[in-house]
């Protein structure tokens, strides 16, 4: 057995690290005290602010919807987008034990169940922490006596003359269970918490939880597996009780691996000083390098300023000797009082020169000097920024490379790197990712810690470029940062909707996949019926689809794959008050420019046709993207035509009533036109023969499952 003394470290709550009381049963089986939840769950409140909605409820202090759920409903109270239903609301709860965010449902608090179990352990830890302080009796006249025992009806202690008086012969009271003094009372019967009225007699498999038979018949539980209390309480015992075995029977390999484990303590402590000295070392050498260059520049510039120094020194003692009673001024002043004529022209003429000299120098001055030291100005932006990387490098750690082509910008950004070559890979990376922005000077990197190959970042800002760059870290050795790459996040909030297979939608031309994601043109025998009228023009229908979202308001973008293969496709928008024109109009036409009719030849009818239109597409096919024909647009029919990006991506400003084409792989605008917004607008869609669309999917972060035990 194991002593109690030996086990305090599996009763201390991890949030309030004390011992636990009153322990609720989180759905991923960790215990924290029923205190410690309400006060995670204000804190967690308080932390997100206005991240989600709230209620005053006390058994669910916070009440927040799923981050799926929070992105529609911001659209449509912000964006005016219309949808049907919404998700059912649940409590978010931060679990101190394993980092996650738990979802405790809709009943919060209320739908936990206690570990009387663990509470029980707890007291017994107690007792044996204070074997010499006794339980006081709760009915005996001051001063109270010790109790013998304690009543698990009655949920109080009693000496053995209280107990005799309130427990009497004869009555029901005396039938009363009663066991050794304590102030642990666990009810005789599990109750259920979502049916109060309910004893629990099932446990339900897939959550791992008691149930009672109302959860099963019509609760959250009607469809999962679930099996006898008495056969899970079996399963479970004889689990525990087998690995518990195991264990005891491994006690003398545990005992060597903790002495292992203790040699690799002293030997980490010994490892860990000798790297201390080599860093030292090598910081050392660095000093003395920087020392030894900066005696080098320091010298270099004193005997510059010697240098300088002694030739302005010169200057001024020349210009000194310039003024009146001074220097050459003052002896030529003096030999101008020479009388005799040969004497006179015999210094003179030598002074002259020199006078004529100082005459020019002072008409141009100018210093024999430079006082500036440019020259000298130390260059360290290279040593900066190798300074700001150094690190421990390891040859054997090979950079991380990002991906581009796995990774995009949608409504999160998702970015992807993998490691080339056969060296071992890292044990995990950092992503630093920062917004590109002229006006900031310094950039400040935001960086997150990376288990896997792939990162999902939420938060950023819309019509914005950020470069993101990751390293790798096996242990304390790192390498250096990858080449940084670009990317830039749609121009407007990302609007999530689904193909509307209801409205207009012609099931014979077209099909669409389970989900409503991906619709393709079926180009068959209905196809080839109505090409007869091929002989008299070139008219061709065009099967039309749309979504199943609608915008009154805001500015919205959607992505979208058109397959290489197909052969016309038009992409775009239309009012809800033209649906009717854009399902039943007669001209779906491709062009009339060559109907045997027409008699005309030109692109004249191309700009009536499509000023005509009910709603506003462009054309797609032959892995080509044409710009439709307005005046603003090239007069030559090739520049008009580019290569078909592999995302697609439109940009509908209700507000502006503009509506925009992307390349939604750099997020470039192919081109832009005014589009009238009266209605509701829901993005559109046209096929005609072979041609398929997918819409892009949304970018969620993958969470963890938990593995079911039993």
């Amino acid at each position: 057995k194991v002593a109690i003394k030996g086990i305090e470290r599996e009763l201390i709550c991890p949030s309030c690290k004390e011992l636990f009381t009153h322990p609720l049963i989180l759905p991923c089986q960790h215990n924290v005290c029923h205190k410690c939840v309400k006060e995670i769950l204000f804190a967690f409140e308080d932390s997100l602010g206005d991240g989600g909605s709230e209620s005053s409820s006390p058994s669910s202090p916070r009440i927040k919807l799923s981050s799926s759920s929070m992105d529609r409903i911001d659209r449509i109270s912000r964006s005016g987008i219309k949808r049907n239903s919404l998700t059912p609301r649940s409590t978010l709860f931060p679990c101190p034990g394993c980092q996650r965010d738990i979802d405790l449902g809709e009943r919060g608090i209320n739908g936990l169940f206690r570990n009387f179990t663990l509470e029980t352990i707890v007291e017994r830890y107690r007792q044996a922490a204070r074997a010499a302080v006794a339980i006081m009796c709760d009915f005996c006249k001051p001063p109270p006596q010790e109790s013998t025992k304690s009543c698990l009806d009655c949920s109080a202690s009693y000496c053995n003359e209280c107990f005799k008086i309130h427990h009497p012969w004869g009555t029901m009271k005396a039938q009363h269970e009663y066991i050794g003094p304590t102030t642990n009372f666990r009810p005789k019967i599990l109750m259920c918490p979502e049916h109060e009225m309910e004893r629990v007699n099932m446990y339900c498999e897939i959550c791992r939880r008691p149930v009672c038979h109302l959860c099963k018949l019509g609760g959250s539980h009607a469809n999962h597996r679930v099996t006898t209390m008495n056969t899970a309480y079996k399963t479970l015992k004889e689990k525990l009780s087998k690995d518990i075995e195991y264990l005891i029977s491994k006690e003398s390999q545990v005992k060597s691996h903790i002495t292992q484990l203790d040699l690799l303590l002293k030997e980490t402590e010994c490892n860990s000083e000798r790297a201390k000295e080599e860093a030292s070392q090598k910081f050392e050498k660095l000093f003395h390098v920087l020392e030894e260059k900066k005696s080098v520049a320091l010298l270099a510039i004193e005997a510059s300023k010697n240098l300088r120094m002694e030739k302005l020194q010169a200057q001024t003692e020349e210009y000194q000797g310039l003024l009146e009673n001074n220097g050459l001024v003052g002896y030529a002043q003096e030999v101008l009082k020479e009388t005799d004529p040969s004497c006179f022209v015999q210094t003179a003429k030598q002074l002259h020169v020199r006078i004529q000299k100082a005459t020019e120098s002072l008409k141009s001055f100018r210093p024999a000097a430079d006082t500036t030291f440019e020259d000298f100005v130390v260059d360290i932006a290279k040593q900066e920024e190798i300074l700001d990387v150094l690190s421990f490098h390891s040859s054997g750690i090979q950079i991380p490379e990002i991906n581009e082509e796995q990774s995009r910008m949608y409504n999160k950004a998702l970015i992807s790197w993998e490691c080339p070559g056969k060296t071992e890979s890292a044990d995990i990376y950092v992503l630093g990712y920062h917004k590109l922005n002229r006006e900031e000077e310094s950039v400040t990197w935001q960086e997150v810690e990376v288990c896997s190959k792939s990162k999902v970042i939420s938060g950023l800002d819309d019509d914005s470029s950020y470069a993101f760059r990751v390293r790798g870290y096996k242990g304390s050795i790192c390498s250096p940062w990858s080449q940084e790459v670009v990317l830039r996040t749609p121009p407007a909030p990302v609007l999530s909707f689904l193909f509307d297979d209801k409205c207009g939608y012609n099931s014979e031309h077209l099909l669409l996949n389970p989900r409503r994601t991906s619709v393709e043109s079926r180009a068959g025998f209905p196809l080839l019926l109505g090409s007869e009228r091929m002989q008299a023009g070139c008219y061709t229908t065009l099967d039309y689809i749309i979504g199943d979202t609608g915008i009154t308001k805001g500015k919205h973008f959607w992505a979208f794959r058109v397959e290489a293969y197909s052969y016309l496709v038009k992409v775009g928008v239309v009012s809800s008050n033209k649906i009717q024109k854009l399902f039943h109009n007669t001209h779906d036409t491709t062009s009339p420019r060559y109907e045997q009719d027409s008699g005309h030849d030109s692109g004249s009818e191309d700009a009536f046709f499509d000023s005509s239109q009910p709603f506003t597409l462009v054309t797609l096919g032959m892995k080509k993207f044409f710009i439709p024909t307005t005046p603003a647009a090239p007069k030559d029919p090739a520049s008009r035509i580019l290569p078909l990006p592999s995302r697609l991506g439109i940009c509908l400003d209700s507000d502006k009533g503009r509506v925009g084409f992307y390349d939604a792989g750099c997020m470039k605008c192919l081109y832009e036109c005014e589009v009238d917004c009266s209605g509701i607008m829901y993005p559109a869609f046209a096929l005609m023969g072979g041609a398929a669309v997918h819409l892009e999917e949304a970018v969620t972060a993958k969470y963890e499952e938990y593995n079911d035990d039993i």
